[in-house]
Formats: structure tokens, C-alpha cells, sequence
């Protein structure tokens, strides 16, 4: 990401199902580095869609109001070494390269039934 948008990322805001994991978001903060927020509210998307819903009827007058509204819950820090970092994120590339080969035998198994 850092690459795509030519700058360092100061932290990575998370929502849905996977963010109240604890032990997930700070695994996140290590490997990546950076801090990882998360809100109070863990379905930001729908409270998103509401926030233009009521920007577009009036409830809202502007995304300043809105600002004030989003609470934020906790902020993982990273906390591990950069030799162990790396070690673990070596780890967990490999990993991921391991499991988007069974992704592919189980789209091809279920092509075949």
C-alpha cells in the first residue's frame, strides 16, 4: 500500500467480523508495523452508508458533524523486534502461498463434480 500511494502508512483503520480479534489486530500491528485502530462500531460500512444517507436527507450538514461521532474503541501498537517481525512475516507469506494452492485444487475439484 505504502508503495501504491507513495507514502508511509501512519496506521490501518479496521472493521467487520475479523477486527474484534484481538489477537488478530495486534498480530496486524506487528507484522505491518503501524499502529491498527478500531472503532467502537465494528460494521463501519453500513454506519457509512448511513452517514451519506443522512448527509443527502439534511440530517447531517456537512462531514464535520459526522467526524465527531466515530469513537474509537483501541489502537494496537507493534510491538515486536524487526528481526522477528521479518522471521514471522516470511512465515506468513508462505502461508498464504500454501493456502491459495488449495483454493485452486478445491475450485478445480468442484469444476470437476
Amino acid at each position: 500500500m505504502e508503495a501504491d500511494v507513495g507514502a508511509k502508512i501512519r496506521n490501518l483503520r479496521v472493521d467487520g467480523g475479523g477486527s474484534a480479534n484481538d489477537f488478530l489486530m495486534q498480530f496486524q500491528a506487528d507484522i505491518l508495523n503501524t499502529e491498527i485502530v478500531r472503532p467502537s462500531l465494528l460494521e463501519t460500512t453500513s454506519l457509512g452508508a448511513g452517514f451519506l444517507a443522512g448527509l443527502a436527507t439534511g440530517y447531517w450538514k456537512n462531514t464535520t458533524e459526522i467526524a465527531g461521532l466515530l469513537k474509537i474503541e483501541r489502537i494496537f501498537k507493534p510491538r515486536l523486534g524487526s528481526e522477528l517481525r521479518q522471521k514471522l512475516y516470511e512465515n506468513w507469506t508462505e502461508a498464504v502461498k500454501r493456502a491459495s494452492k488449495w483454493a485452486l485444487t478445491l475450485n478445480k475439484t468442484e469444476a470437476h463434480v
